[in-house]
């Protein structure tokens, strides 16, 4: 399929024929040793490791750490003596994660500045690696057409891919979602609501940065890194469980949202986007990082018959869990025994094109409140002619410019403003 022609239709087609097309997997080739290594190594991407020897124990098969990468070295050379990792597997600056690629880990594990995303995960696909990836998937329209090419590659390749959106890996989620989206329990889906609104996250005060290295300490305080922290990182949780209990993508977005007490980078901080899914259905996203106010993280979907948060109506006739998958305490150390269950098993699994879908809808709402304007799906995803600045809009500096030492320093506090064209 090529990916430049991709419609909304031939997502959800992909995306519900690919349990049918997916290569088999060998069980006699899987090792009950499974070889990780670890792209970005913060809180985020040294709790994946931590989960996934969790999840080690509970199949019974061993994990060995064999590589850690980081825009820093020194962070890998930490969390290389913390796993017994010589220093030469331990690989830092814009290149580390070729040379981690470049090593024999069976699995890589990616949980990067979210800018890299769809450059790494291309790459890990590539090498042949199975994949965990940390959401969002891209903060872009042309990062969620990599990565849809990517899972494609990933799928030809039979390799195992799972991401980071843990709610789908809950559960009570899973077994709701069997029996109010596949079986229809509650009938006809009317319309719905999802929140992410808390506190203050990211600096208390300007950070002023000089450099590159600079920009990657605080990435999750700048857009041409994070992609909005209050859209990208936490409001994508719930647009992706809205994705997926409607079962396709939305067909426009038109959302406000502006810069009120952020004090450092160059995000807002409030969101809120109406998504029109087609058919008379739509789903309320609102995100909020600002302390001080109500707070609620959650999902209301209202059926034909009653509502469910998405998680309270786990009563499928028939459970998409198999029987003697082992249930972790935690969603996050679930994610990664549905990785190594389905190598062991040699089961397919791809979750690369549902987080596309949830990272393209988060980016509709985000171009939405930039601009002021509607925005559509065919805008940012189908190569025709319609909004070609949409479609092939990027931040800058671009992780190509990371990459090659080209970066010019975002101004603070300097922030889109409705109603002016996104350049």
């Amino acid at each position: 399929m090529d990916e430049a022609k991709l419609s909304r239709r031939d997502f959800v087609k992909a995306a519900t024929g690919a349990a049918l097309s997916f290569p088999t997997i060998l069980v006699a080739t899987q090792p009950k040793t499974f070889r990780l290594a670890l792209i970005g190594c913060g809180g985020r991407g040294m709790g994946a490791v931590r989960d996934a020897h969790e999840a080690a124990k509970l199949l019974g098969v061993e994990v060995k750490m064999v590589a850690f990468g980081d825009w820093f070295r020194e962070r890998a050379l930490k969390a290389g003596k913390q796993y017994d990792v010589p220093s030469e597997r331990c690989f830092g600056g814009p290149t580390a994660y070729r040379e981690v690629l470049a090593t024999d880990a069976d699995i890589v594990l990616i949980a990067a500045a979210h800018a890299f995303h769809p450059t790494f995960v291309e790459a890990a696909v590539k090498a042949g690696k199975h994949i965990f990836i940390e959401k969002p998937i891209a903060i872009d329209p042309p990062g969620c057409r990599r990565a849809l090419a990517a899972a494609e590659e990933a799928e030809r390749k039979g390799l195992v891919v799972v991401v980071g959106t843990q709610l789908r890996h809950d559960w009570n989620y899973i077994l709701t979602h069997q029996a109010v989206a596949v079986e229809g329990a509650l009938g006809r889906l009317y319309a719905g609501r999802v929140g992410h609104c808390g506190g203050h996250e990211g600096s208390t005060k300007p950070v002023n940065p000089k450099t590159a290295d600079d920009l990657i300490r605080t990435w999750k305080d700048w857009n041409c890194l994070c992609g909005e922290r209050t859209l990208l990182a936490d409001l994508i949780h719930q647009i992706d469980v809205a994705c997926w209990f409607v079962g396709r993508p939305p067909v426009s977005a038109v959302a406000f949202g502006f810069r009120a007490r952020r004090p450092a980078g160059d995000q807002y901080d409030f969101f809120s986007i109406d998504y029109d899914f087609g058919d008379g259905v739509h789903i309320h996203a609102m995100g909020r990082h600002i302390s001080g106010c109500w707070n609620w993280v959650g999902h209301d979907f209202v059926y034909e018959k009653r509502r469910t948060n998405g998680a309270d109506f786990p009563k499928p006739r028939n459970s998409p869990i198999p029987s003697d998958m082992p249930r972790a305490k935690s969603p996050y150390v679930q994610e990664h025994v549905h990785l190594l269950y389905h190598l062991l098993k040699g089961k397919p699994l791809n979750q690369l094109r549902g987080l596309a879908i949830s990272s393209a809808a988060a980016v509709m709402g985000r171009l939405s409140a930039y601009t002021g304007r509607m925005v559509s799906w065919s805008e940012i995803m189908d190569e025709n002619g319609k909004n070609p600045q949409l479609y092939w809009w990027r931040m800058k500096p671009t992780p190509e410019d990371f990459e090659q030492g080209t970066v010019e320093i975002p101004r603070e506090g300097v922030v889109p403003i409705p109603g002016i064209a996104v350049g």
